[in-house]
């Protein structure tokens, strides 16, 4: 069975997309981009097996030249979950609509490894309320930024949480990872 893994960049006051980067305006964002988080994490998305994400994460990387139906992330098995994008899947990238639960779970069933789901509050949300996410890492920038993307989306989460892993950068980011206990 494969794990669940949302790995994702938050906020402080845990907002996985402040509303600079949500109306395209990356260069006035607070989030941080630079700095030695930054080639950690490239080195440790290689340990995925599969990356998934909501439509509107997925239509992020169309501000940096990416298409609909390439991947964003090389070597990485993406699955995209939309009803309204239109694409035809290929090998690298699949575009899944209906129901994103059923296909999830279905999808931990019949995968080994580490399947990363990258973003989408609203997305890890709905996972989240049918326990299907098995760990949390947060890339913490240390910022607040008011409002933007929740971190689980519309989603009132009430979890323990249980620290396996902590590394601080010289930049104030903050990786914390913790396995999720449900209650």
């Amino acid at each position: 069975m494969a794990s669940l893994i949302y790995h994702v960049a938050v906020s402080l006051d845990n907002f996985i997309a402040d509303q600079a980067m949500m109306d395209g305006n990356i260069d006035s964002t607070l989030f941080l981009f630079e700095g030695e988080h930054v080639p950690d994490f490239l080195s440790e998305i290689q340990e995925y097996d599969a990356v998934l994400m909501g439509a509107k994460t997925y239509e992020f990387g169309f501000k940096f030249g990416a298409k609909p139906g390439e991947p964003g992330y090389k070597g990485i098995k993406h699955y995209i979950f939309s009803n309204s994008m239109q694409f035809e899947s290929n090998a690298e990238v699949e575009l899944v609509k209906g129901d994103a639960i059923e296909f999830i779970k279905n999808l931990k069933q019949q995968e080994n490894g580490k399947l990363w789901l990258c973003g989408g509050g609203e997305l890890a949300g709905a996972l989240l309320a049918h326990q299907l996410i098995d760990q949390l890492v947060l890339k913490v920038n240390p910022v607040m930024v008011g409002e933007g993307v929740p971190l689980f989306g519309s989603a009132k989460p009430r979890l323990k949480l249980e620290l396996v892993d902590m590394k601080q950068y010289a930049n104030g980011v903050t990786k914390p990872t913790y396995n999720i206990v449900y209650l």
